[in-house]
């Protein structure tokens, strides 16, 4: 696995490509300097743990033959205070699941995203305290 980041500006702002192309921006806060213009490293972090655990439930679910239309992820993450560096302490995922989806089954795959297979969430709660949540919508 390779990432290049490459300097957009005089101060914080930065691409990031992939070996395959993608690309995402990341920028500071502007009380250092930064000017907003992508996210925050530690952003980052939550939305690797978002995307590795919907790429898990999406795939189990599929698997299952589950109807799911769609699926949205809310992450909330506590930072420690007045410490640098500032590791996350608590992390909550709430996923929200589109569909007519059987509950037993969308809470094993949300469970096994969550406790075996995301390595985006194993490794994050080596500092953090990773909780999670799930509804089912239509």
């Amino acid at each position: 696995m390779k990432i290049t980041l490459k300097r957009l500006d005089d101060m914080y702002h930065m691409r990031a490509v992939n070996e395959e192309g993608s690309a995402v921006e990341t920028d500071a806060s502007p009380t250092i300097g930064g000017g907003n213009k992508g996210m925050r490293p530690m952003q980052l972090l939550l939305v690797s743990a978002g995307s590795c655990s919907s790429i898990d439930i999406i795939s189990i679910l599929k698997k299952q033959k589950q109807d799911l239309r769609d699926i949205q992820i809310e992450i909330n993450g506590e930072r420690e205070k007045n410490s640098t560096p500032s590791l996350f302490t608590d992390i909550n995922l709430h996923f929200t699941l589109y569909g007519n989806l059987d509950p037993e089954k969308a809470k094993r795959a949300v469970d096994l995203s969550m406790t075996k297979y995301c390595s985006a969430v194993k490794t994050l709660e080596k500092t953090a305290s990773v909780t999670y949540s799930f509804e089912i919508l239509p």
